[in-house]
């Protein structure tokens, strides 16, 4: 194999490889960017004109997306899978991957869309050099742009496998990347109503690609893995990749749960309590009038809607920052 294919190796030693750029057997390039930084290109009479992001490790502990593309890249270097698309393979926060914890200082994933700009610190450094990545991946005008940032959460969901879709003003949701996610595994996805700070909503709002968060199942140490089933995100990631995925233009979205956000649960200040158990699964349903949280003396968060549910519940976070989402079911999406 290919040393460029070992790039989560390279990665965790905090090397850097001596051959910045390497060709396979049957002439797919493959060059070293930055660190946890490479780029695939496959020959220019295979190209299908789509441009693909996979990115993990955003949050260093979160190792099961980190060896699903640690896989692809592996299969890649020894010629078993032939792309017919380029590819930018990003590991996020290597400082974060080499100690298995979330984060070095900070959460990097709350640092895009220029927010890095009014923090310091490994974490916003990387931010930057990040953006600058996708930047530049993403200029070739007139190819499709695909974004999957994969991440596990901290802690169990009653909906296991689902997709955050990001906002952009007058742009409309695709039916066809939602049939999509639904052949890769998704079982639920929550349609954003706001521009947000995270990688995915970056590379959705600024390059314009299709882009997505995508949580996978529970965040784990490296090897330990069997419990995250990524099976069918695995398969059509590589269908993507070779350029055999099946048509989606007729594909039903039966089955897919989609969910909008209700309303943020911000933490002011460290009077914030949140009326959870600290072992609360994403997506626990939430009766109406139930008081959800409090903070300041006047302010609190009483259940309103229909069918309610809580994701991302934490109530640690830094003053000023989410620490839960209220969404709600969506019962159809307009046609596009």
């Amino acid at each position: 194999m290919l040393a460029l294919g070992k790039l989560l190796e390279l990665t965790l030693a905090g090397r850097e490889p001596a051959e910045k750029t390497q060709l396979t057997v049957d002439g797919v390039r493959m060059r070293w960017l930055a660190e946890g930084a490479l780029e695939v290109r496959p020959p220019e009479a295979r190209d299908s004109g789509m441009d693909v992001l996979l990115s993990a490790g955003i949050h260093g502990n979160e190792t099961a997306p980190i060896e699903l593309l640690d896989r692809l890249l592996n299969a890649i270097a020894r010629g078993e899978v032939k792309p017919r698309v380029r590819i930018l393979f990003l590991f996020g926060n290597p400082g974060a991957m080499r100690t298995g914890a979330r984060f070095v200082e900070e959460d990097l994933n709350r640092l895009f869309n220029g927010r890095h700009e009014t923090s310091s610190g490994p974490e916003a450094l990387r931010a930057c050099e990040l953006e600058h990545l996708a930047k530049t991946f993403f200029n070739q005008p007139e190819r499709t742009r695909l974004h999957y940032d994969l991440h596990t959460a901290i802690r169990g969901s009653k909906i296991e496998q689902f997709a955050l879709y990001p906002y952009k003003e007058g742009r409309e949701h695709s039916r066809l990347e939602l049939a999509r996610l639904r052949a890769a595994g998704m079982e639920a996805v929550l349609l954003q109503n706001k521009p947000s700070i995270v990688f995915s909503a970056y590379t959705y709002d600024q390059l314009g690609a299709e882009a997505f968060t995508l949580e996978l199942g529970k965040a784990r140490p490296f090897g330990q893995n069997a419990g995250v089933n990524v099976e069918r995100l695995e398969l059509r990631l590589q269908q993507i990749i070779e350029g055999t995925e099946p048509p989606l233009e007729d594909a039903s979205l039966e089955g897919l749960q989609l969910f909008r956000v209700a309303r943020e649960v911000i933490k002011h200040s460290e009077a914030f309590i949140l009326h959870l158990p600290v072992d609360v699964e994403n997506f626990c349903e939430l009766p109406k009038g139930y008081v959800l949280a409090q903070d300041t003396p006047k302010t609190r968060w009483i259940i309103e809607e229909e069918g309610a549910r809580i994701i991302f519940p934490n109530p640690k976070v830094k003053n000023g920052l989410r620490a839960g989402i209220i969404i709600e079911p969506v019962k159809a999406l307009a046609p596009k």
